[in-house]
């Protein structure tokens, strides 16, 4: 009985430590890595993002070879153009080479600002959430530089509108 008693307590202590300690299982809050990155554009200048700061933020991870990645990107372009006005900024961030983006965007053109970052996009993802290495990956950073909402896969526009509605003015 005792025993067993020792291990209810144990299983609470841990259950209670890991539900309250900020190092386990919890979102990211800051985007403070975003800020701090400096990213080449697609003309292979070096870009600080620190210059979106103060800005509501549609942040997408993407790579040319994937098909879900290409798909959204249509009505990424259309929400940066809708959105641009009022203090919105979609940023694509490419885990791919710049020859391949170049080339892909020229086929395709988008209306919002792309970034090169081959081997920094994993990294930089992983702080701002994508733990699974998942591409696409979207997330929504307030004006306060704070992250309010990620997405694990394709997004559409009215998915990203309702997260964007409670960040806007009315």
């Amino acid at each position: 009985m005792t025993a067993y008693l020792a291990v209810l307590i144990l299983l609470g202590l841990a259950v209670r430590h890991f539900a309250v300690n900020p190092l386990y299982n919890q979102p990211a809050t800051s985007a403070k890595p975003l800020f701090t990155a400096t990213l080449t554009d697609i003309n292979g200048s070096k870009q600080n993002l620190s210059q979106y700061q103060g800005k509501i933020i549609v942040l997408n991870f993407w790579a040319t070879w994937c098909p879900p990645c290409r798909e959204e990107m249509p009505e990424l372009s259309q929400l940066h153009q809708e959105y641009k006005n009022r203090n919105v900024v979609v940023l694509g961030v490419a885990e791919d080479e710049l020859a391949p983006v170049k080339e892909y965007l020229q086929l395709s053109p988008v209306a919002y600002p792309v970034f090169i970052a081959e081997n920094e996009s994993a990294d930089l993802g992983m702080h701002l959430g994508n733990d699974k290495s998942v591409l696409p990956y979207t997330v929504i950073i307030g004006a306060d530089g704070n992250v309010i909402d990620t997405f694990f896969g394709r997004i559409n526009k009215p998915l990203l509108e309702k997260s964007l509605e409670n960040l806007l003015p009315h």
